[in-house]
């Protein structure tokens, strides 16, 4: 492997085991390393400090190891099967009502620039580094060692504008074959499109969240904004919800949606669902709601938004707050992960105070034990949201 050597006092970082060495912290580097490639990391006093993917980017290498090691087969059979073994201690991986979670969830796992979601059987990859796309093959073939007969298929299911290690790649299966799209959670029947869907094809790190909306939906009224595949509005109904509308900008989800509730409470006309933009929605509608969840796209990419975001995410909290009725209650989210938790809450009393209504928090929520975090890398805490009272 090709040596990076940092500047004076630039491994203090990586001492503190944080994953990340930015460009700015490269003292030399003897050989250029392809994109991807894996190299060694060295201190100014030649200390190995470990050994990680390369990129040119203000990122410029994703620690994998924070000693010496070979990249090998049993490298990263070691680290798949600490991360199911965490699954399995959540009660994830044993043949329960669930079999749809998260795997790998990058550096929270180990796995910097990785995420990998369990869907029945089949496993989809999400690659957001050149350095593991490079190696997508060598991980389809642990993962095959790792999970034997009960893995059917590996997917690619890679960003292309987030690589760089190939030209004209394309998305497909690495191993196996297209199957069955149907997974449960808690029971709750889902059909999941890794293909052409959002993301690896399925919001899982809303379950504990959409199960905790089941609790409060009896006899309510709710709303489900940005619904995507329905998820929360089937959990809404499985809790004898009296209405639900649920709402979405994309016809595709909206299709989806419309499936997953029919499958699980065939013939059910409590739900009505609305293909359209949210701020469309709700200048339309003459309807008060009990419940209100928000469970918006990223509105922050980079720091660079972080401003505009959370003033949209105040505009559309009050807007929802305008439709709740007195004593409802607000579920609300951000999963910018460049948005702070005390800065989503602001936005959030900014948009209650805007309104004038009274509010209590009720829920302090975030991302289930299958998206685990680093404790050296808080950046992997994306997801934050509150259950509110509004008053």
């Amino acid at each position: 492997m090709k040596k990076i050597i940092l500047k004076p006092g630039k491994e203090h970082s990586l001492k503190r085991r944080h994953p990340w060495v930015f460009s700015g912290a490269i003292g030399g580097m003897p050989d250029i390393p392809e994109e991807g490639e894996c190299v060694v990391i060295y201190s100014s006093n030649r200390e190995c400090l470990g050994i990680g993917h390369y990129h040119s980017g203000s990122i410029a290498v994703r620690l994998l190891s924070f000693s010496y090691a070979e990249p090998s087969d049993e490298f990263w059979k070691i680290k798949f099967e600490k991360a199911l073994k965490l699954r399995s201690l959540a009660g994830l991986y044993n043949g329960g009502d669930t079999n749809v979670f998260r795997l790998v969830n990058a550096e929270g796992d180990g796995f910097p620039g990785l995420i990998a979601d369990f869907y029945n059987g089949t496993v989809v990859l999400q690659m957001h580094s050149a350095g593991m796309y490079r190696i997508r093959e060598q991980l389809a073939r642990v993962l095959i060692m790792v999970f034997g007969d009960r893995l059917k298929a590996v997917y690619d299911k890679c960003p292309s504008d987030k690589v760089k290690a190939e030209e004209n790649r394309s998305e497909g299966y690495i191993y196996g074959a297209d199957g069955d799209h149907l997974v449960s959670e808690y029971g709750i029947k889902f059909l999941v499109d890794w293909v052409e869907g959002q993301k690896t094809g399925f919001f899982i790190d809303q379950r504990e969240n959409r199960n905790l909306l089941q609790q409060y939906a009896s006899k309510q009224k709710v709303l489900n904004m940005f619904a995507y595949t329905g998820g929360f509005s089937v959990y809404a109904l499985r809790g004898g919800a009296s209405q639900v509308h649920t709402v979405d900008s994309s016809a595709r989800a909206i299709e989806l949606a419309g499936e997953n509730i029919e499958m699980n409470f065939p013939g059910d006309t409590r739900n009505k669902s609305f293909c359209c933009e949210v701020y469309d929605f709700f200048r339309e509608t003459k309807h008060k709601y009990d419940i209100i969840i928000l469970d918006p796209p990223a509105f922050a990419r980079s720091r660079k938004s972080l401003n505009n975001a959370l003033q949209a995410y105040r505009r559309l909290n009050a807007k929802a707050m305008e439709y709740i009725v007195p004593g409802g209650m607000l579920f609300t989210f951000s999963c910018s992960q460049v948005v702070g938790r005390k800065q989503f809450r602001q936005a959030v009393y900014s948009a209650a105070l805007e309104t004038g209504r009274e509010a209590r928090v009720m829920h302090l929520l975030a991302q289930p034990p299958d998206h685990p975090v680093s404790i050296y890398h808080p950046e992997g805490d994306y997801l934050k949201g509150l259950v509110m009272q509004v008053i």
